[in-house]
C-alpha cells in the first residue's frame, strides 16, 4: 500500500511540475507576441505604418510625396498596406508558438488557425479607378472648403440685473 500512495505523489508531483511548466512556456511566447510589432511600407514609400500584435495601427506616417495624390489613392493605399502588416501576424504567431511551445500543441494550433481567420492574405494589388468624369475641386478649392468654417451663432442676449434686489444692503458691502 505505501508503494501506491508513493506513486501517486510522485504522479501529482510531475503533473504539478509540467503544468507550472508549460504555464512559463505559454507566458513566455505572451510576452514574446505582445512585444511584436510588424512594420509595412507603400511602394513608393509615401505610406508607412506600423501594428501590434493584435493587428491595431500603432503608428502611420503619411510622407509629403503623398500630397500630390488623391485622397481615394491615400487610403488605399494605407488599406493596403494594414492588410498586409496584418496578414503577416500569423506568421509571427507561430514562430513565437514553435520558440515556446511547440506547433504540435493542440491550444496552439486553435490561436494559430484564429489568427489566420482573423488576418487572411490581402486581396490581390488591383489598380485604383480612376477619378470620376466631371468637375473636381482643384487643390485650392479643396483647401478652402476643408477650412471654412461656419460662423459662431450669435450670442444670447445679456439679462438685465433686476432693479428691485432684497438684499437690505443698500447697495453698500455688508463688511462696511
Amino acid at each position: 500500500m505505501p508503494e501506491d500512495i508513493a506513486e501517486s505523489e510522485r504522479m501529482v508531483s510531475d503533473w504539478e511540475r509540467n503544468v507550472k511548466e508549460r504555464a512559463n512556456r505559454y507566458q513566455e511566447m505572451a510576452t514574446r507576441v505582445q512585444g511584436m510589432t510588424i512594420s509595412e511600407r507603400s511602394s513608393d514609400g509615401s505610406i508607412e505604418l506600423t501594428i501590434g500584435s493584435n493587428g491595431i495601427l500603432q503608428n502611420l506616417v503619411i510622407a509629403e510625396t503623398a500630397r500630390d495624390k488623391r485622397m481615394a489613392e491615400v487610403s488605399g493605399e494605407i488599406m493596403k498596406c494594414l492588410q498586409r502588416a496584418q496578414s503577416r501576424i500569423p506568421e509571427l504567431l507561430q514562430e513565437a508558438m514553435a520558440d515556446t511551445i511547440g506547433t504540435q500543441d493542440e491550444t496552439a494550433n486553435v490561436l494559430f488557425n484564429e489568427a489566420k481567420k482573423n488576418f487572411p492574405a490581402p486581396p490581390s494589388d488591383d489598380p485604383v479607378p480612376p477619378a470620376p468624369a466631371g468637375p473636381r475641386f482643384n487643390a485650392d478649392e479643396e483647401e478652402q472648403a476643408i477650412t471654412r468654417t461656419p460662423p459662431p451663432p450669435a450670442a444670447p442676449p445679456r439679462r438685465r440685473p433686476p432693479r428691485d434686489d432684497d438684499d437690505d444692503f443698500g447697495g453698500e458691502s455688508v463688511l462696511t
